[in-house]
């Protein structure tokens, strides 16, 4: 694992790059609002999809980075994704890229790329894409994403309190051929699951993992 600094409006935050030695792709990977890039959450699905040959680039925001609550404005957070971005291609210029990232960190990368496609990206994966807030369902969050036109993965449970199921369905199905939903059985936000499920947090994770992994891959044509 390599440790960087990421220059953003003056400022820098910090990275992490994990490059498995036979490496397929590299997954640009933004923290939730609540939770930075080192957390067990975070640091566990990084290590989960080098083991499925898959490098990731963890980084913080600049609120994160700070140690404030507050997540970033929109416009400050997508500054962030786009030094993200093009440290990504600076270290790894040979590996197809692709973006995303948990919850807060995977909507501000769709922002970013629906304002201004992000050079060099092939696509983007969200695990626990935040449809809506919690106990206020609509699907206002989503409208930006007409307006991307490289290939999204969605991986999201049925118990996800920030994006009911029978919301994000026909999102994602009025986005065409561009956007594939994978639904994880009996997992909340965070891909969590209850004992009463006979699954556990780690075979909800493997198969979230499973599927971004299969999927990145298969569109860098390996």
């Amino acid at each position: 694992m390599e440790e960087l600094r990421i220059p953003v409006g003056g400022e820098s935050v910090s990275a992490l790059l994990i490059r498995p030695p036979q490496a397929k792709a590299l997954y640009l990977f933004a923290h939730g609002a609540g939770a930075g890039m080192t957390h067990v959450s975070m640091a566990s699905n990084a290590e989960g999809l080098a083991a499925r040959e898959i490098a990731t680039l963890r980084y913080q925001f600049p609120y994160m980075e700070k140690g404030l609550k507050r997540p970033d404005f929109p416009n400050v957070a997508q500054v962030a994704v786009r030094a993200a971005a093009a440290e990504a291609i600076t270290k790894a210029p040979d590996l197809p890229l692709f973006a995303g990232g948990r919850s807060f960190g995977g909507r501000m990368t769709s922002q970013a790329q629906a304002a201004s496609p992000l050079p060099g990206v092939r696509g983007l994966a969200f695990l626990g894409f935040p449809l809506h807030p919690a106990g206020k369902p609509g699907t206002e969050r989503a409208e930006h994403l007409k307006d991307i036109e490289v290939p999204m993965l969605f991986v999201s449970g049925d118990h996800d309190a920030l994006a009911q199921p029978e919301l994000l369905r026909p999102v994602v199905k009025g986005l065409g051929d561009r956007a594939v939903l994978h639904v994880v059985r009996g997992a909340d936000h965070s891909l969590k699951v209850a004992a009463k499920t006979g699954r556990t947090a780690a075979d909800a994770e493997a198969e979230a993992l499973d599927a971004l992994a299969a999927w990145m891959i298969r569109r860098t044509g390996h």
